[in-house]
């Protein structure tokens, strides 16, 4: 175990967890009960976690605990928080695999002493549990959960590592193999899916869930019940055969689906799950032991904490947003459109700005129908009880529809969701601002054309902002506002302010073609197709970014986006910059056939080309392999990220990647990219430098 001196030497700067006891009586108990409240000082927005020093501050409250002699060991926390898990915030300073080591080892000795301990422990969970705090919680014996926690979940596949104080050994032998699957693996590689308590009740996490009101006083009621015998928590049995072969099976084709055998946590959370199976306490805690000082000191894991700072930090504090004063208040939003990306955004705008919400359209039918979709989505969240009888009226009563854009006389924002042509859109907007106040402001949720354009004509171009979200609105949550040349300051904050409001991450980009994620997505789709057109055979080309670990294959991504709106994109970037993009004339054809995908499935289930596509493809005969097809795409990337950095289109690499993560579901231990084309020497080879500062999401030299 890690010393206190050894401790405040390798992490100087952490925010220490202090672990506090005290004695408490309670009645129908002889002895006392020894509380332990685990606190690093601050309120609930900056929740408890564990760093070296809080684990010996937790050891030592545990021996002040037995040495009070109590009927039993109770741990919480303050606040709405009982804790985060490990502090990673010092992880890149460790240079060396021994310290690394020892640190994985302190949170196993300190956590075991509660599953070991002859005196009966408890953990009282009163707030938001994740990662290491939910691996204290499943080390005691018995469980309390208050009814209002916010958040519970082992995140640690989806930053690139895992489960490594007890989770992969603990947690299947509590609830079984299936449901730990379930929230180490595929919660956590479902953009790090939460828990709610009734869940984590359900599951068996948890052996009695109470009411937040009163929740200490109830627990530790609940304690002195179990103490005395008079309350024996159930625990399952566990069937180490087909149960567990089945959920190791389910496992793996999860990890291999989200992964691609690419993230390093994931790989190894399958061979410990399965450890879990036979191995006793000592031989699973050592090979967690192991597996996480090796993890501590890899790139993947460096990766994924670079992206998590950009997500819970950067993301919050947008690069070059004017100040905030200067935002307007938007008392109503008009959305020129009724169709479903339209209808979409309504729904988000109504839900959020809680404002009146008009549509408008060409005829009463499609206004109809987009109006009907709100209040129908309303109605499904009402079943659902997301929400109550009572806002659902009011929020079906906020949202209406008019062919008149007049109904926009009183909108602070409008935007506009139309065909996506520059002459349409200019004329949208030139017919709006004959209504509109001179603040209104007019945004639009184009994907790759130019704002500056848009509002070349219009007699107020500075209200113009490009307001880019993502499919699927309600879950994807980037968005790109974009500043045209003559945007001005307020209307920049207030398309900031009300991103806010609508909770999204909003990233400044410079008004350039496409902008940055379909920039990036077309490059790279471009590259991928070209090697197709050139004879590579559909297969190879759609498997060479495997070793990525990307969400989806090129082709998979061609079918969501659909190929005629990647057709308009290619055809636009092709416009702006001929020497890099092309106009596969094959995807022409494709899209003139109406076709949506390249694979058909046979009756076996086996993946095919569609014979179809494969008719009317024309290749020529020099094809690439896999690797060659994957150095091209990524040189590509590397070429075209340094030449947006030089444009200015954001402002650091940082915010690329950043709008990979929240706009493309590129995954956290990757980095988003540039950390990935670093590693790789693709950014020095291709671009003449690297794209972050070194040591920025890299293992420092040892």
């Amino acid at each position: 175990m890690i010393t206190a001196e050894q401790a405040q030497s390798a992490f100087p700067d952490e925010v220490v967890t202090r672990a506090v006891t005290r004695v408490v009586n309670v009645p129908g108990l002889d002895k006392p009960v020894a509380l332990i409240t685990i606190d690093n000082g601050h309120d609930h927005t900056r929740p408890s976690t564990f760093g070296p020093q809080s684990l010996v501050s937790l050891n030592a409250a545990f021996d002040e605990a037995v040495a009070a002699d109590p009927a039993a060991i109770a741990v919480t926390g303050k606040p709405f928080v009982f804790a985060v898990g490990a502090d990673l915030s010092g992880v890149e300073q460790i240079s060396d695999p021994e310290l690394a080591r020892q640190i994985a080892q302190t949170g196993h000795d300190v956590f075991r002493r509660f599953t070991e301990s002859e005196i009966p422990t408890f953990a009282f969970v009163n707030g938001a549990v994740m990662g290491g705090g939910l691996e204290l919680a499943l080390s005691c014996h018995y469980r309390t959960l208050a009814d209002n926690v916010a958040a519970i979940a082992l995140p640690e596949v989806f930053l690139g590592l895992f489960p490594g104080w007890g989770g992969t050994q603990l947690l299947p032998n509590l609830i079984g193999p299936d449901a730990a699957v379930t929230v180490i693996v595929e919660n956590a590689l479902n953009q790090n899916k939460m828990l709610k308590p009734k869940q984590a009740a359900e599951l068996g996490i948890t052996d009695e869930l109470l009411p937040s009101a009163d929740y200490l006083e109830q627990s530790l009621l609940w304690l002195a019940k179990v103490v005395r015998g008079e309350v024996t928590p159930a625990r399952r049995e566990i069937d180490r055969g087909g149960e567990w072969d089945a959920a190791m099976g389910r496992a793996k084709a999860v990890v291999a689906g989200k992964t691609k055998g690419a993230s390093p946590g994931a790989e190894k959370v399958l061979e410990l799950l399965e450890l879990a199976r036979t191995a006793d306490r000592d031989a699973g805690y050592a090979a967690e032991t192991e597996a996480l000082a090796e993890l501590l000191m890899s790139d993947s894991l460096r990766s994924g904490l670079y992206s998590f700072d950009l997500v819970n930090k950067r993301a919050k504090k947008p690069a070059g947003a004017p100040d905030k004063s200067l935002a307007r208040q938007v008392g109503k939003v008009g959305i020129v459109g009724a169709g479903l990306m339209a209808s979409q955004l309504a729904l988000l705008f109504v839900r959020r700005l809680k404002v009146p919400v008009v549509l408008t359209d060409v005829d009463q039918e499609r206004v109809d129908k987009g109006v009907s979709y709100v209040h129908g989505e309303i109605d499904k969240l009402l079943e659902k009880k997301r929400i109550g009888p009572d806002e659902a009226n009011r929020l079906r009563a906020l949202v209406s529809g008019s062919l008149d854009k007049a109904a926009f006389a009183d909108a602070g924002f409008v935007i506009e969701a139309v065909f996506e042509d520059l002459g349409v859109k200019r004329k949208v907007f030139a017919e709006v601002e004959e209504h509109v106040g001179p603040e209104c402001v007019l945004a639009t949720n184009t994907s790759s054309l130019s704002i500056t354009a848009m509002a070349a004509e219009l007699r107020h171009p500075e209200r113009v902002v490009g307001f880019h979200f993502f499919n699927p609105v309600a879950v994807l949550p980037l968005l790109e506002i974009v500043r045209g040349e003559r945007t001005d300051d307020e209307t920049l904050a207030t398309a900031f302010s009300v991103g806010k409001q609508l909770k999204k991450s909003s990233v400044l980009v410079k008004d350039a073609p496409a902008f940055v994620v379909n920039r990036v997505l077309t490059r790279f789709l471009g590259e991928v197709l070209a090697t197709v057109d050139e004879g590579t055979p559909f297969d190879v080309a759609d498997s060479a970014l495997d070793p990525l670990g990307l969400p989806m294959s090129p082709m998979t991504l061609l079918q969501l986006v659909g190929p005629p709106v990647a057709l308009h994109v290619a055809e636009t970037m092709h416009e702006a910059f001929p020497e890099r993009y092309g106009v596969s004339e094959n995807l022409k054809r494709f899209v003139e056939a109406g076709k949506s995908a390249v694979w058909q499935w046979d009756s076996a289930g086996n993946q095919t080309v569609d014979s179809e596509v494969a008719e009317l493809w024309q290749q020529g005969d020099a094809p690439s392999t896999a690797e060659q097809v994957r150095e091209r795409a990524l040189a590509a990337l590397a070429e075209e990220i340094r030449i947006m950095l030089d444009e200015g289109v954001v402002a650091e690499a940082q915010d690329i990647d950043l709008c990979m993560i929240l706009g493309a579901g590129w995954p956290f231990w990757l980095g988003g990219i540039t950390p990935y084309l670093d590693r790789a020497g693709v950014s020095e080879k291709v671009a003449g430098k690297p794209f972050l500062a070194p040591g920025v999401a890299s293992v420092p030299p040892a």
